[in-house]
């Protein structure tokens, strides 16, 4: 302890300089607890608001995926511009360092595969384990509309629930089935619900006509999942133009790792989505660093 002689009363109290309460930067998290709030400000970078995720989740239900086969080769030269990494806990202690320091988004629900029914899913992590991983939020799929709708529901309600014991926070994942139309009004309905059960943000797709009015519908971050692999170009606009609309971000997994050049193109989508880097310079970046690496 502090040695008892010699103690000198305080004396600087800065009482001209009031004390200060700053809002939370981050939509819809004002009331959370610290250690969820610092949880999500690691994941989405206080200075922009946005975040740029590295999602290669894919295998837990379809099996080794083209350009993440070897994810013990795809996945590290990518983490060192990635904000967050999306996984599995199988992929992260198996393929990934733990001197990586990036946050870890889990992937948390299992239970099916491309050869039967998506949406027939349970949750598929022990929040302890969460917490052994040094989880900064946990994930799973809300299917709205479809067969199991209301056991996808059930399965975030529980992440929700265990993960603000611990002060984590679940991202709540749209999961579009073959047969829904993917518009403004299913995303509209299927955001809002996932933030109403208490999402603390929301993970869907950016879509043509209306995505501004989902993200204003959705009282928390939405980021937007990059989707079947499109060309470099179209990528980059699809990324400036959801942030432009009020997305928090991406959570791109394939048009990355499947990209020609995935080191140079996790960088132009980080100063599309940090920077607002318009698509023309985006793309013109990445055909710069591409051609730098030799490729």
């Amino acid at each position: 302890m502090a040695d008892l002689d010699d103690i000198k009363e305080g004396k600087d109290f800065g009482l001209d300089n009031p004390a200060r309460n700053e809002p939370f930067f981050l939509k819809g998290s004002n009331a959370l607890d610290w250690g969820m709030q610092n949880r999500l400000a690691r994941i989405f970078n206080p200075e922009s608001g946005r975040t740029v995720m590295l999602a290669f989740d894919h295998g837990y239900f379809q099996g080794p995926t083209t350009g993440i086969e070897r994810m013990d080769l795809a996945i590290p030269p990518l983490i060192p511009h990635a904000d967050v990494l999306m996984c599995t806990r199988g992929a992260l202690r198996s393929c990934i360092s733990p001197t990586a320091n990036k946050p870890i988004v889990l992937r948390s629900s299992a239970g099916q595969s491309i050869l039967s029914e998506l949406s027939n899913e349970l949750v598929a992590v022990d929040i302890e384990d969460a917490i052994r991983l040094n989880a900064a939020a946990i994930t799973a799929q809300v299917y709205i509309g479809a067969e199991y709708e209301h056991k996808s529901i059930a399965n975030v309600v529980k992440l929700i629930d265990t993960g603000s014991r611990y002060g984590i926070p679940t991202l709540a994942v749209t999961g579009v089935g073959a047969d829904m139309v993917r518009d403004a009004r299913y995303f509209g309905l299927a955001t809002r619900i996932a933030a109403e059960i208490g999402a603390h943000y929301v993970k869907s797709y950016f879509i043509e006509e209306g995505f501004e009015k989902v993200v204003a519908g959705c009282p928390v971050p939405i980021v937007i999942a990059g989707g079947k692999k499109l060309p470099e170009g179209e990528a980059l606009d699809m990324a400036y133009r959801a942030v432009d609309q009020g997305a928090s971000g991406v959570d791109m997994g394939r048009n990355i790792f499947q990209s020609d050049c995935p080191v140079a193109m996790i960088q132009a989508v980080g100063a599309v989505v940090h920077r607002n880097v318009g698509t023309d310079k985006a793309l013109q970046m990445y055909h710069d660093l591409k051609s730098d690496m030799g490729m």
